[in-house]
């Protein structure tokens, strides 16, 4: 449950911020439906995990647990906020399109054409994640919604298909579903920058901080890293921050505009950016606590649509010595570098292009089906331990 519960409220805010991206209410109210799933979900596992307490030690333990359920219902929370801004038409600048469009993880939508390679493919076959970097989240087939669809999914002709991931691997993306060439949304005619253009462009950089901040407050319970859950809190306070800078240029931008109430919607999508950092702050509390962490995380972890790994680039390896430029982890593996870890200091969000170096680690999450593809990349091989039922890395042998 606490697997599906993780993967849902994740789910959830894809296909959020895809409402937003294309105006699509339709989208939106799949998020509202998915709610309730989560809060069912949620219901459960709190009455379990008060059950399963039977001395102060599991009570403990338990305490952990319900801190992180509460922690993804808020991010579900969160989602519905984000869908709401497109149902109750709280206002989308174009220019917000725009640059949504060029956030490090992006929506996007396909039509499958008639005489396609996607054509009578199911989703396993095509193998998307690991092959373009990028994650179906959801089929729309006439009126009906596949919602985080299965992986022996049959794809026909005029099927829509909504994805969430790396901008790079678009135009591939198009050519596997016989589409056109993608145009970028762009908005014409304005040179300066406003008021509601800076509005905007943090609004986008909360977008991707709150999304890293999830990822690394997984990854900081999973391996119970304390330096890696003050970097969590770093980024919740610099969310905290360019919230208020979003509040300052939006009131800015209200006197520019004859009817301020189209900029709603960024408020409240600086909200939603907040919460999700919030409940990113509230995983890793646990960490830095102290309190054990229960044996069911790591079990769930392992279940969820997306796995966390933590990998040492070995010297010699494939990605050694190589440019984040030249060598595009997402589109060769399938998984988003979270952070990379040099000299056990945390470097994430890169901005500019950097050189994987030998000794490095990487901090990365990604689909199941991608981990040897990962594990190799960095100059290694998985192998499965039957006496402790975990999986290993085992260095290979490297050329020179």
């Amino acid at each position: 449950m606490l697997s599906e519960a993780k993967d849902v409220s994740e789910l959830m805010v894809d296909l959020g911020y895809a409402a937003v991206f294309f105006g699509d209410a339709g989208m939106a109210a799949e998020v509202t439906s998915l709610e309730g799933q989560l809060s069912h979900l949620v219901y459960e596992m709190r009455t379990v995990s008060i059950l399963g307490a039977r001395s102060p030690r599991d009570a403990e333990s338990m305490s952990g647990v319900l801190q992180l359920i509460s922690a993804i219902e808020r991010m579900g929370n969160a989602a519905v906020e984000i869908g709401r801004v497109v149902s109750r038409h709280l206002g989308i600048p174009s220019a917000l399109v725009a640059d949504l469009a060029g956030a490090e993880e992006i929506s996007h939508w396909v039509r499958v054409r008639p005489g396609s390679q996607m054509e009578g493919h199911s989703l396993e076959s095509l193998s998307l994640p690991t092959e373009i970097g990028m994650t179906v989240v959801a089929v729309r087939r006439g009126e009906d919604w596949f919602i985080d669809p299965a992986e022996d999914l049959v794809l026909a002709p005029g099927d829509v298909l909504i994805l969430q991931g790396s901008p790079e691997g678009i135009p591939m993306l198009r050519e596997f579903a016989g589409a056109p060439e993608w145009v970028k949304p762009a908005v014409e005619g304005q040179v300066a920058l406003t008021d509601l253009d800076r509005a905007i462009d943090v609004l986008v950089d909360m977008k991707n901080v709150s999304e890293v901040a999830v990822g690394l407050a997984y990854s900081a319970l999973l391996f119970n890293d304390v330096p890696l859950s003050r970097e969590v809190n770093r980024l919740e306070d610099r969310l905290d921050e360019m919230r208020e800078q979003i509040e300052l240029w939006v009131l800015r931008a209200a006197g520019d505009v004859v009817d301020p109430s189209g900029l709603r919607g960024l408020l409240h999508l600086a909200q939603a950016s907040e919460t999700i950092g919030d409940s990113a702050q509230q995983i890793v509390w646990t960490v830095e606590a102290g309190v054990e962490v229960h044996p069911v995380f790591a079990a769930a972890m392992g279940e969820s649509d997306e796995v966390i790994m933590r990998v040492p680039i070995a010297p010699g390896s494939p990605i050694a010595g190589t440019s984040s430029r030249d060598y595009n982890l997402e589109l060769e593996t399938g998984f988003y570098l979270l952070a990379l870890v040099r000299n056990d200091v945390y470097r994430y969000r890169r901005r500019t292009p950097f050189h994987y170096v030998a000794g490095d680690e990487l901090l990365a999450i990604g689909p199941d089906e991608g981990r040897q593809m990962l594990a190799e990349a960095c100059g290694y091989r998985m192998e499965h331990d039957d006496a402790t039922g975990e999986i290993e890395l085992v260095a290979m042998e490297l050329m020179r």
